[in-house]
């Protein structure tokens, strides 16, 4: 991995200027291990929250799908809220870190939550603000510390590094758990004491990327101004359609728990899978995008994660989490970083975190809606048909979305 960026310099004149290596800044680098951490402490939770409240508290698919959603959607407002404060404060790395520190706290929310289903709702409501107030600014800093023609590689490696955390999230929740004998707000604390880490490592590693700024040009009007832009509305909605035939990581997760009869105590284990693949493949599908074009990729993602929910509905067999749970990790690493490295360009630098914020928020509500809507139709119709209902959705969706091309080239 290269952490400075530079460029090849002619070598005498008149002669032809060779390619520039293309590099990631070291910003980008800082900010994935800023993520890494956060994604350790974030991932603990998130390993064994599912398992927490259907098993051990009880709720049907409903309740959870509605817990889920909230979770997934609590940030839509306060993103495009953060994003449009940074822009207008220039002070990205402030907001950001803002955020990470309520997350942060959060985690000792779940501690005092107990078994409480509406404190917890709460906390993770709250958890989900932070989230939605520094990937704004966040992603913003990502993109203005990198080059246009490598923005791309420079998510993939972010994203990347922001997984090794998601896949070591997991593994830290069941040590914890282990050697507390079972002891759920164990997990929380020590959560909580890994993200004030990550808080520690934006503070003193990160740098801002202040620059000089109209605040005329960042106002509320601007903001919403950006929906005006052809190509960033055609994204933003194109974006937010196909989150809402998007299925949760949560419900893959317990339709794989169901389909393949895995014991309680292997459950936390099944975000490795997603983890791992997404790990490896996050940085190579990010060079493709640069390559190929980035909507292509970010489509074919979601063909990835349709043919997962089909294989769920297909008769059970030993590799079937393996398989599913790879082409999990294939949508992700299509999806994530290369959604954010087409919608990069098509945003002024001034308004860039309010227009990355404003595309993530439509996701956020999609999702949130796509949550209770198939917790809704497991509970009425059962598990296989509530799946291929949204394996036939994410299909009709994500064949529309490529015929519209709402990226050029």
């Amino acid at each position: 991995m290269y952490i400075a960026a530079s460029r090849t310099s002619d070598l005498a004149a008149g002669t032809d200027r060779k390619p520039a290596l293309k590099r990631v800044s070291a910003n980008v680098v800082a900010l994935g291990m800023v993520s890494l951490v956060t994604d350790v402490s974030s991932e603990m939770v998130t390993a064994v929250l599912p398992l927490y409240l259907v098993l051990g508290l009880g709720l049907n698919p409903l309740q959870f799908g509605l817990l889920d959603g909230l979770y997934a959607g609590a940030t839509a407002v306060v993103r495009v809220l953060g994003g449009h404060l940074a822009d207008r404060w220039r002070r990205l790395k402030a907001v950001a870190g803002f955020g990470y520190g309520l997350s942060a706290v959060c985690k000792l929310g779940l501690v005092a939550a107990g078994s409480s289903v509406a404190a917890i709702g709460v906390v993770l409501a709250a958890d989900r603000t932070g989230k939605g107030l520094r990937t704004g600014p966040r992603d913003a800093l990502i993109s203005l510390s990198s080059e246009p023609g490598t923005l791309g590689r420079s998510f993939g490696v972010h994203r990347a590094l922001d997984t090794v955390g998601a896949f070591l999230g997991p593994l830290v929740a069941m040590a914890v758990l282990a050697l507390s004998l079972g002891s759920y707000p164990s997990v929380f604390f020590t959560s909580f004491c890994i993200a004030a880490i990550a808080v520690l490592l934006l503070a003193l590693f990160v740098k801002d990327h202040p620059g000089g700024v109209d605040r005329a040009a960042v106002s509320a009007r601007a903001a919403f101004g950006l929906l005006k832009q052809s190509d960033f509305r055609r994204v933003t909605l194109w974006a937010a359609l196909l989150g809402l035939v998007t299925v949760g990581d949560s419900f893959v997760y317990l339709l794989l728990q169901r389909k393949g009869e895995i014991a309680a105590t292997y459950f936390p284990l099944l975000p490795l899978g997603t983890a791992g693949v997404y790990l490896v493949l996050a940085v190579p599908l990010g060079r493709l995008a640069d390559r190929i074009g980035r909507w292509p990729v970010f489509l074919g993602g979601h063909v990835a994660l349709c043919l997962a929910l089909v294989l769920v509905c297909g008769p059970a067999y030993a590799v079937l989490p393996v398989v599913v749970l790879g082409l999990h990790g294939v949508f992700y690493a299509a999806t994530d970083g290369v959604l954010m490295a087409a919608a990069g360009p098509l945003v002024p630098p001034d308004l860039r975190a309010t227009g990355l914020a404003v595309v993530q928020t439509g996701q956020a509500v999609a999702r949130m809606l796509s949550s209770v809507l198939f917790g809704l139709a497991w509970t009425l119709w059962d598990l296989r048909p509530a799946v291929l209902v949204a394996a036939v959705c994410l299909a009709a969706v994500a064949l529309a979305a490529a015929f519209a091309k709402p990226v050029r080239p």
